[in-house]
C-alpha cells in the first residue's frame, strides 16, 4: 500500500498515530469525566465538549498562519507536540478543580492547532512533486489510517485504567452510578432503592452509609480518568520522539513572509477561484462534523443510557480489543494467503498469521462467560477499527477505478460521503423508535434498552462516509489551495471543522428536551441538505481540481 510513496509519509503516519492515540484516549472519556467529577448535566458537559472541539480546530487557523508566515512548518509542529503534552499532564493530576482542567484543555487545543493542520500541509507538499501527484488521494487515506490505528486502542486504554482505579478501592464499574451518586449527594434522589441495589452490586456487599459510598465511588471513578489523561501524555512523548528522530525526511519550505519557497506564482484571479471553491467545501464540512463528532457526545450517551449493559459470547468477542486484533490478524492472513500474485513466502506467512489469529480467537471465546458486561467508552473503538480495515479496501477500489479511468472526482466522493452519513443516522433513528425520551427519564436508568448492533451498524456506515469525505477533503484542500496559503487553507479546513464542532451542543441540547428519534432525524436532514448542496456546485468544484 505504501509502494511508490515518499519516505516522509511513513514518518507523518507514525507521528500522527501516537498523537491521535493520546487525543482519542481523552475524547473517549471527556464528557463522562466531566459528569462524574463535577456533576455536570448532559447539556452542560456538551457545551464544554463542543467549545473544546471548536478550539481544537479553530486554533489550526492560527497554527497555519504562523507556519505560512515563517515557513517553519516542522518547528511549528514540534512546538505543538510539546504544548499538547503539557496540557495532558495538567489534566492528569487527581482532584484538579474545573478551572485547572479547562486550562489543560486550552493548552491541548492550542498545541493541536500548531500541530495538526501543518502536518497535513507537509503531507500535501510531498505530493506537489509530479512524480507523486497521482497518489495524493491514496496518501491522505493512508495518513488517515494512522490516525485511527491510534484511536482504535485509545478507548480501551481509558476504560482499563478507569476500571483499575475503581478496583483499587474495592469497586466494580457501572456507568449509571456517578449520576446517581451526584443526585443523592445533592438531595435530589427521592427513591434510593435502585441506588442501593447498584451500590451493593459494585461493592459485593451491603452498603450502610450511602453518602460515604457516593463520595468514595465518585473519587475513584474520576481518579481513574485522571490516570487516563496521564496515558495520553505518555503517548504524546512517544509521538514527539518519533517526530524528533525522523523529521529530516519531511519537507521544510523555509523563508519568512509569504509562505512556500519555490512555489509557482499564481494569478490573483486563479487564487480567488480556488479560494471560493475551498470556501464552498468548507461550508459543507461544517454540517458533516456537527453530525459525525456526536460519537463522543450523544452517541456515547446512547451507549450508556439506552444500550444493553451485557452481551453474549459472540458480541463479547467484538467488544474485546484482543478479539478485534485477533479478527484483524485472521483478515490479514486470509488476504495474504488467498490474494492473487502472492509468492510462496507470502502465502506461508499469511497461513501463519491466519492460524495465530484463529487460535487467539478460539482461546478468547472459550474464556467468556454466558454474559459479559460492556461499557459506553468501548463503542468508540469500532469507528477507528473500521477505518483501519476499510481504508485499504477503499484505496484499492479507487485504484481499480483509476486504472480504468472511472475514478470519481474528489468533490463527487465528498457528496457521496454526505449521503452515506445520512444513512448512518437513519439506522440510529430506526433503532430509537419506541424508546423513552431522556427528558422523561430525568436522569434515571432507562427500563428499555436495545442491542449494540444498532450503534455498531451506525458506526460502520458513518465510517464509510468518513472515508469518502475526510481524507478526500484533505486531498482536495492540498490540491486546490494556492501555494502561498497551504498551511492556512489546511487550517481553513480545520476551522470549518471547528465551527461544526462548536455546533455539537445542538445534539446535547436536543438530548435533554426532545424525543430520542428526533435527535437523529435532525442529523439525517443536515447530511441530506449538505449532499444536495455539494452536487449543485459540483461543476465549479471539479473545475478547481482540474485547473
Amino acid at each position: 500500500m505504501l509502494q511508490g510513496h515518499p519516505k516522509g509519509l511513513l514518518v507523518a503516519f507514525f507521528a500522527n498515530m501516537g498523537e491521535r492515540f493520546g487525543f482519542y484516549t481523552m475524547m473517549a472519556i471527556l464528557v463522562l469525566f466531566l459528569q462524574a467529577r463535577y456533576g455536570l448535566a448532559e447539556d452542560d458537559a456538551g457545551i464544554i465538549y463542543s467549545v473544546f472541539y471548536f478550539l481544537i480546530y479553530a486554533l489550526a487557523l492560527l497554527g497555519g498562519y504562523i507556519a505560512d508566515r515563517t515557513g517553519r512548518y516542522r518547528r511549528t509542529i514540534l512546538a505543538g507536540l510539546v504544548v499538547m503534552m503539557g496540557g495532558y499532564l495538567v489534566m492528569s493530576v487527581p482532584g484538579s478543580p474545573l478551572p485547572v482542567v479547562l486550562a489543560g484543555l486550552l493548552a491541548i487545543a492550542f498545541g493541536n492547532g500548531l500541530f495538526k493542520g501543518n502536518l497535513q500541509a507537509l503531507v500535501g507538499q510531498m505530493y506537489d512533486d509530479p512524480a507523486y501527484g497521482k497518489l495524493r488521494d491514496s496518501a491522505y487515506s493512508i495518513f488517515y489510517m494512522g490516525i485511527n490505528i491510534g484511536a482504535m486502542f485509545a478507548p480501551n486504554a481509558a476504560r482499563s485504567i478507569r476500571n483499575w482505579a475503581l478496583a483499587q478501592q474495592g469497586y466494580g464499574y457501572d456507568g449509571g452510578l456517578p449520576g446517581l451518586c451526584h443526585r443523592f449527594l445533592k438531595g435530589e434522589l427521592a427513591d434510593t432503592a435502585t441506588f442501593q441495589d447498584l451500590a451493593r452490586k459494585v461493592t459485593g456487599g451491603e452498603v450502610t452509609d450511602l453518602a460515604a459510598f457516593a463520595r468514595g465511588y465518585l473519587d475513584a471513578f474520576s481518579t481513574g480518568y485522571h490516570y487516563a489523561f496521564a496515558i495520553a501524555a505518555a503517548a504524546m512523548l512517544v509521538s514527539l520522539a518519533v517526530y524528533v528522530l525522523f523529521q529530516r525526511v519531511l519537507p521544510e519550505r523555509g523563508g519568512a513572509k509569504g509562505g512556500s519557497q519555490g512555489a509557482t506564482p499564481m494569478s490573483p484571479q486563479e487564487e480567488k477561484r480556488r479560494l471560493t471553491a475551498l470556501g464552498l467545501v468548507f461550508l459543507v464540512v461544517i454540517f458533516f462534523w456537527m453530525s459525525f463528532h456526536q460519537n463522543g457526545l450523544t452517541l456515547t450517551y446512547f451507549a450508556r443510557d439506552f444500550t444493553v449493559k451485557e452481551v453474549g459470547t459472540g458480541m463479547a468477542y467484538l467488544f474485546d480489543i484482543r478479539g478485534l486484533v485477533s479478527l484483524a490478524a485472521m483478515i490479514i492472513g486470509a488476504v495474504m494467503l488467498l490474494g492473487r500474485g502472492r509468492t510462496l513466502a507470502r502465502r506461508v506467512g499469511g497461513l501463519g498469521i491466519l492460524g495465530a489469529g484463529g487460535a487467539a480467537s478460539w482461546y478468547l471465546i472459550r474464556s467468556y462467560g454466558p454474559v459479559t458486561p460492556i461499557e459506553a467508552e468501548t463503542f468508540q473503538q469500532f469507528n477507528p477499527f473500521f477505518v483501519v480495515f476499510l481504508t485499504p479496501v477503499v484505496v484499492a477500489f479507487f485504484g481499480w477505478l483509476r486504472a480504468r479511468e472511472r475514478e470519481p472526482s474528489t468533490p463527487l466522493k465528498i457528496g457521496i460521503g454526505m449521503l452515506l452519513a445520512a444513512v448512518g443516522f437513519l439506522v440510529l433513528l430506526l433503532g430509537s423508535l419506541g424508546l423513552p425520551s431522556p427528558a422523561d427519564l430525568n436522569g434515571a436508568p432507562s427500563p428499555e434498552r436495545v442491542g449494540p448492533q444498532w450503534l455498531i451498524g451506525s458506526y460502520l456506515i458513518l465510517t464509510v462516509a468518513e472515508l469518502f469525505l475526510s481524507p478526500m477533503g484533505l486531498s482536495f484542500v492540498s490540491r486546490v489551495a494556492p501555494p502561498r496559503f497551504q498551511g492556512l487553507m489546511q487550517g481553513g479546513w480545520l476551522g470549518a471543522t471547528a465551527i461544526g464542532n462548536q455546533l455539537l451542543f445542538v445534539g446535547s441540547f436536543m438530548w435533554v428536551r426532545f424525543p430520542l428519534w428526533t435527535v437523529w432525524a435532525v442529523f439525517v436532514v443536515c447530511c441530506l441538505i449538505s449532499a444536495a448542496f455539494i452536487f449543485s456546485i459540483y461543476r465549479r468544484l471539479h473545475a478547481a481540481t482540474s485547473g
